[in-house]
């Protein structure tokens, strides 16, 4: 039976978010949280870019080490041979592939260096590429596939099965698809090639999660396993991607929707991811944010109260206690509090490791990035980086050349 698997793009859409920003070691966190909720696949950056070379090689580290536990690890890359030559020196075992395929792109955004013809040559190549350096899986991304004609949306689809592609990421890159118009491209282009076809939606007219469950569903008509791109707290360019945390919920409590999640999940860690990521991307969470957002499970009026006093099951249609508990850090505290950081000394840094009953390995080096991590964030460490830093120094330390253990 097909299933329905997601693939976080939080790492590299995500960040890609105008007027916000995300240090290395918070992506480093992305990973983690994604790891805890048993999310399939991380898209966790861009490695043929030098800034990232250092952060990449980190995350690769800590997955060998099992910080991640079964989380793949997948690069974006152009979908150039460039690209992907620069890339797999790195240790990635999975990529994406991306190059623009509507005729709106090829006339406004290529401006003649590119046509069909070249479009199809430049992604084989890279794929052929991706595949000899080893890549276990190779998906490729149709930039604007839903101004994408039929005829060529196939035709680049099968051009890219042929060259060794496992998925082909259908993209809404300006957010206009409609939920029963993607549902049928989903299921006629995957009943053609005989691949999953992932759904890439963005939110410009408020449907991402309703286009990304469609597009899915299309997925599994064609007897095809479905693949979700998703970001934490929906972020993402201009209004931002389909969010993780509604998508998730929506297949597992949405009405009529009989699909099957291959991923292991665990949403107790929901409320940690969402809290630390809008504390860490300084984007406040909407007071109606699914799940998360501080009057999700909220009620006021007489009607609605005298419900859910009698049985939450009145007015809401699952368990908060499924999100896991809300995170009461230690650098939140009231009053007296002594905090580690990037002035503190040994004595603060032991006070608070101590205090979290957290078990320090190569303690100067875990101090020593304690003191570099909260320079790169600029903001007090969390708990779970606390407790990340302290078990997995040696690994982390790659994040800055220089300071390797």
């Amino acid at each position: 039976m097909p299933q329905v698997h997601f693939l976080d793009v939080t790492n590299r859409d995500g960040v890609q978010t105008a007027r916000t920003g995300l240090s290395k070691f918070g992506k480093t966190m992305v990973n983690f949280y994604l790891a805890r909720l048993g999310v399939a696949q991380s898209e966790i950056g861009f490695p043929f870019l030098f800034h990232e070379v250092p952060y990449v090689k980190a995350q690769v580290a800590l997955a060998e080490a099992g910080a991640f536990g079964e989380l793949r690890l997948s690069g974006w890359c152009r979908g150039v041979v460039e690209d992907v030559e620069k890339a797999a020196p790195l240790g990635l075992k999975h990529y994406n592939l991306s190059i623009s395929t509507s005729d709106y792109m090829i006339q406004n955004k290529f401006r003649g260096r590119l046509d069909r013809e070249g479009i199809i040559r430049e992604m084989t190549a890279a794929v052929r590429a991706a595949k000899a350096a080893g890549a276990q899986t190779v998906g490729v991304n149709a930039e604007d596939g839903s101004r994408t004609g039929d005829g060529f949306l196939l035709e680049f689809a099968a051009a890219a099965k042929e060259a060794g592609a496992d998925r082909v990421r259908y993209c809404d890159t300006i957010g206009g698809d409609t939920p029963d118009r993607i549902r049928e491209r989903f299921a006629k282009l995957a009943t053609a090639v005989a691949l999953p076809i992932e759904t890439h939606c963005h939110n410009d007219l408020g449907m991402a999660v309703a286009n990304s469950v469609s597009g899915a569903l299309g997925d599994l008509d064609a007897g095809q396993d479905a693949w979700i791109n998703t970001c934490v707290n929906g972020i993402g360019e201009r209004s931002g991607n389909a969010d993780l945390l509604s998508t998730i919920l929506a297949f597992e409590h949405g009405f009529g929707l009989e699909a099957k999640i291959g991923d292991a999940l665990d949403l107790s860690w929901a409320r940690r991811f969402g809290m630390w990521a809008a504390y860490a991307l300084g984007q406040p969470l909407p007071y109606n944010q699914v799940g998360v957002g501080r009057n999700a499970f909220a009620h006021e009026s007489g009607i609605h109260a005298d419900g859910a006093l009698k049985d939450h099951g009145n007015y809401e249609l699952y368990d908060e206690a499924t999100l896991g508990p809300f995170p009461e850090d230690w650098h939140a505290r009231a009053g007296r509090v002594v905090l580690t950081g990037e002035y503190g000394g040994k004595a603060g840094f032991r006070h608070v490791m101590d205090g979290l009953g957290v078990e320090v390995r190569e303690e100067d080096l875990a101090f020593r990035l304690v003191q570099l991590c909260n320079a790169m964030t600029g903001r007090p460490l969390t708990d779970d980086e606390l407790r990340l830093i302290a078990t997995y120094p040696r690994e982390l330390s790659l994040l800055f050349p220089g300071h390797e253990g």
